[in-house]
C-alpha cells in the first residue's frame, strides 16, 4: 500500500522534495518581510499608537502591566482553585461571555459551545468518577475587556485593523473573510474576541508556573497580524507567543523563554500563526498537521508543515503525529509549548476531512501534553476548532483535552511544581 508522504523521514523528504516542510532563508521570507513591516513600523517603545477609531476596549495605558511588574499578579479578574492544593485537575481558564445567546442560527461556527463545554467540565459526562471541575468558582477567568493592556495586541497585530474591528468600522470583503459577516460588528463578539485571547495568555502564565494549564476557548489560528479569516479574528497563538517572549510586556512575571513552539493538531492549517513569522521572529516556531485538501487555500508556510491526506485514521495519525513532534521538539528545543488541541478532526466533524476517532483524539492529546511534560517544557492548551450541529456532542469532544491534562497533572504531581 502506497504510504502517505508525512511517513516519510525528514531525511528523506528533503532528498526527494516531500512533505513535511520546513521554513528556510529565501527571497519568500523577505518578501513577507516586507508584507507585515507595516505592522512592526506602528510599534513604539512604550506600545501605544495613535488611533482615529473610538471604541471602550482594552487599556491604553497598560496599567496591569505595571502590576505585574510589583506584584508578579496573574492576569486574571478571578482567581480559580488554587493549583497548589487542587489534585484532581489543572488550571483551566473560562469566562461564561466566551458564548453568548444572541448568536444567528444560520451561522455556521457554533458559538454556544463554549458554554456546553463548560457545563461537561462541571457535570459527570465522563469515565471519571466525578465531575471533572466541581465548581464554577474553580475555573480563572482573564482580565477583563477593558482591563487587557493594549500593548498585549498591538505590538503584534496591526493597530488599525485592531481598532476597526473593535469599532466596527471593517469592510463588508474583510467581514466576509472571516466568516461572521455583519455579527462582526456585535458588541457580544468583539467582548468575547478579546476575552479569548486573554484567557490563553492566563493560561500560558499559569502553565508557565506549573507546568501545564487549559483554556476552555482559544486556537484562533486562520488570523494574521493584518486580517482576521476562518471564524478568527485575533490570534490568541500569536499574541500569547509574543507575551511569553517579552518581559516588558509580561512584566517580568515570564522568565527564560527565548522559543515558543506552537504545535497545531486542528484540521485546518494554521496558516494565520504561520504568518506571524516575520513579525515575531525566530523564536516563534509553527509545527501544524493538517488535511492537505482542506481549508485554507492556498497554504502559508508553517516552520513544519504536514499534510495529512483525506480520511486518515486513529492509527496512521498517531504515527505521524508522534514523528512530527518529536522532530520539531528536537529541533527547536523550545522553552514553551502552545499546543491547539482541535477536535475538527473527528470523523464526525461537520468541516473536518479525517477519520479520528473520540479514542483518537483522546491519545492524541495524551500524548502531546505528557510528552512536553517528561521534557520539562510547560504547556498551555487552548481546544481549537470542531464543528456541528450538536452542541452538546461537540463539549464532550472538546472537554477531552481538558480531562487528558488532568490525568498527566496527577500523574506528575504538577501542583508541587511551582516557580516563580
Amino acid at each position: 500500500m502506497k504510504r502517505s508522504l508525512a511517513f516519510i523521514p525528514l531525511h528523506l523528504s528533503i532528498k526527494h522534495g516531500v512533505a513535511p516542510t520546513r521554513k528556510v532563508a529565501s527571497s519568500y521570507d523577505r518578501i513577507k518581510q516586507m508584507v507585515f513591516s507595516t505592522v512592526a513600523s506602528e510599534r513604539s517603545n512604550n506600545y501605544e499608537v495613535e488611533s482615529p477609531f473610538e471604541h471602550d476596549y482594552l487599556d491604553p495605558d497598560n496599567t496591569f502591566i505595571e502590576k505585574m511588574r510589583d506584584g508578579g499578579l496573574l492576569a486574571s479578574a478571578r482567581n480559580g482553585h488554587i493549583p497548589e492544593e487542587n489534585r484532581f485537575h489543572q488550571p483551566i481558564v473560562y469566562h461564561p461571555n466566551y458564548s453568548f445567546k444572541e448568536w444567528p442560527e444560520k451561522q455556521t461556527f457554533p458559538m454556544t459551545k463554549f458554554y456546553h463545554l463548560a457545563n461537561s467540565l462541571l457535570e459527570k459526562k465522563s469515565h471519571l468518577p466525578r465531575p471533572l471541575v466541581r465548581s464554577p468558582d474553580d475555573f480563572f477567568e482573564p482580565l477583563n475587556e477593558r482591563d487587557l493592556p493594549r500593548s498585549w495586541f498591538s505590538n503584534v497585530i496591526s493597530p488599525k485593523f485592531l481598532d476597526r474591528f473593535l469599532s466596527s468600522s471593517l469592510t463588508v470583503e474583510e467581514e466576509r473573510r472571516i466568516g461572521f459577516r455583519e455579527c462582526c460588528k456585535m458588541e457580544q463578539v468583539k467582548r468575547r474576541t478579546i476575552l479569548e485571547v486573554g484567557g490563553t495568555i492566563l493560561a500560558a502564565q499559569l502553565a508557565f508556573r506549573y507546568g501545564l494549564a487549559t483554556n476552555a476557548a482559544g486556537g484562533t489560528h486562520h488570523a494574521d497580524s493584518e486580517k482576521g479569516a476562518g471564524y478568527t479574528i485575533l490570534n490568541d497563538l500569536a499574541v500569547t507567543a509574543n507575551f511569553l517572549l517579552d518581559e516588558r510586556l509580561n512584566g517580568g512575571t515570564i522568565k527564560g523563554v527565548k522559543k515558543v513552539l506552537v504545535i497545531d493538531c486542528d484540521v485546518h492549517q494554521g496558516d494565520g500563526t504561520a504568518k506571524f513569522g516575520p513579525v515575531i521572529g525566530d523564536s516563534l516556531v509553527t509545527l501544524s498537521l493538517h488535511c492537505a485538501s482542506n481549508y485554507p487555500t492556498p497554504k502559508a508556510e508553517s516552520t513544519y508543515d504536514i499534510p495529512l491526506p483525506d480520511n486518515m485514521e486513529d492509527e496512521e495519525y498517531m504515527q505521524v503525529l508522534k514523528k512530527s513532534v518529536n522532530l520539531a521538539l528536537a529541533e527547536s528545543n523550545p522553552d514553551f509549548v502552545l499546543y491547539d488541541a482541535g477536535i475538527d478532526v473527528h470523523k464526525d466533524d461537520f468541516l473536518g476531512r479525517l477519520s479520528l476517532t473520540t479514542e483518537g483524539i483522546r491519545k492524541r492529546d495524551r500524548w502531546v501534553i505528557e510528552t512536553c511534560v517528561e521534557k520539562g517544557i510547560p504547556i498551555a492548551c487552548v481546544i481549537g476548532g470542531g464543528y456541528g450541529k450538536d452542541p452538546d456532542k461537540l463539549a464532550r469532544r472538546h472537554s477531552i483535552v481538558h480531562e487528558e491534562a488532568a490525568f498527566v497533572w496527577r500523574k506528575y504531581n504538577l501542583w508541587n511544581r511551582r516557580i516563580l
